[in-house]
Formats: structure tokens, C-alpha cells, sequence
């Protein structure tokens, strides 16, 4: 490795390094073989470049049945960065959230039957890894289900300092959060298509306090990703 690049052993060793570093993949030895001059002992010349960097941040290394270059097995770790990456909640996982919010301790079978639809895992493991919500014991029951409520996260997130500082009903039509929409004038010009009959039925709220909590702050949950 300390030859002159004018020694044809060392321009072999040059090359062999370059296409090592500029492959997306690993090389095989034939590969290799192709580039260097004819007669070349590619297994030779590879055994001498892995002996070079055994000791430097990057090793040789053979990955299915391919050369390329690695870090160092024992620098992996101190080269991990954490990313927070943003991650918008499902329409699900906010209304498992505000049920667990409004009735906790409560059951997964609990936000079900008020949800009126099945929660899948991963709605729970969702708020579980955003830190929203937490086990809070078992109810004494048949089969002694898990319940569920909100965390001290939770409560930092929504700026509340204690649970029950969760808006009430009268608080949330107060803000203009439920209730009935204001009233807009047509414009004169508007379409018979565009206009409402007065015996329209009313479209269905649903559970209020579930749109009320997605309004009180931006339901993003934050996670680390390692690099």
C-alpha cells in the first residue's frame, strides 16, 4: 500500500480501492478481475487492501458474495443520529384519543362500542409510541381487560395541567367548536342545486368531543428514527 502509484501492483490496488468506493453494490471478484490487467491475483490484492483498512473506519468486507466497504463495526453505534419525524394522526387514532381523553380508565371493547367500529393495533401502538396514552391497570372483569387513559405527555401537549381541565360540552359550544353552524345568505343568483330545503335532515355530529380535541391543538405525533 506504501508503493509508488508508477508500481503496477500498487495502480492494481489503486483501481481495485476506486471501484470498491464508486459501486452502489457489492463486487464480485470477477468483476474486479475484468478492470485489472490480465493475470491479476484479485483474491491477493483484496487480502492486502482488507489487512489496510482493518484498523481505519471503514473495513473490507465480503456481503453476499460481493467486496465493498463497511464502517467499522465498533463505530455503528456512535454513528447513529436520531430524526424526529412528524407524523399526522389517522381519523381513527384521534377518536380513540378523545374517547380515552373524555372516559378513561376505559377498555379497548369500551372504545369500540362507542366508537361503534373496531380499533386495529396499530391505532393503539400509534398513541402508545407518540407517549399519549398509557396502561392503567385491568378491570375486573371477565378476561380482566387492560384499560387505558391518557399520559402526563398528553397533558404537556394540549397545554392542561390536570385532566380534568378538558373542555366541557359548554366550553366547547362556547368556542364555537359544536354546535350549530352559523347561518350564510345566498347570493341571489344561487342555483335551486346550491339551496338547502328547509326540511333537510341534519347531518349527523357523531360524538362532538371527538372534532373538539382534534381542534385544540395539531394532532402530529412526534418519533425517533435512527439513521
Amino acid at each position: 500500500m506504501t508503493q509508488t502509484p508508477s508500481d503496477p501492483h500498487a495502480e492494481s490496488l489503486r483501481l481495485i480501492e476506486a471501484l470498491l468506493f464508486a459501486s452502489a453494490a457489492p463486487l464480485e471478484e470477477a468483476s474486479i478481475a475484468e478492470r485489472l490487467p490480465e493475470g491479476s491475483d484479485v483474491a491477493a490484492l483484496l487480502a492486502e487492501i482488507a489487512e489496510h483498512y482493518s484498523a481505519r473506519g471503514v473495513n473490507l468486507a465480503k456481503i453476499a458474495g460481493g467486496w465493498t466497504f463497511r464502517t467499522a463495526p465498533d463505530l455503528g453505534q456512535r454513528l447513529k443520529l436520531e430524526t424526529t419525524v412528524q407524523r399526522r394522526l389517522s381519523r381513527a387514532a384521534v377518536e380513540t384519543l378523545a374517547i380515552i381523553a373524555y372516559h378513561q380508565p376505559v377498555t379497548r371493547a369500551e372504545i369500540e362500542e362507542i366508537r361503534g367500529v373496531q380499533i386495529s393495533k396499530g391505532t393503539v401502538d400509534t398513541l402508545l409510541e407518540a407517549g399519549w396514552i398509557m396502561p392503567k391497570g385491568r378491570r375486573e372483569t371477565v378476561g380482566r381487560p387492560v384499560t387505558w387513559g391518557t399520559s402526563d405527555s398528553f397533558l404537556h401537549h394540549f397545554g392542561l395541567g390536570e385532566i380534568a381541565d378538558l373542555p366541557g360540552m359548554d366550553e366547547l359550544k362556547a368556542a364555537g367548536l359544536i354546535g350549530e353552524p352559523p347561518v350564510v345568505s345566498l347570493r341571489e343568483s344561487a342555483l335551486p342545486s346550491e339551496v338547502t330545503p328547509a326540511n333537510a335532515p341534519e347531518p349527523d355530529e357523531g360524538a362532538p368531543e371527538l372534532d373538539a380535541l382534534a381542534e385544540q391543538g395539531e394532532l402530529v405525533a412526534e418519533e425517533s428514527v435512527e439513521h
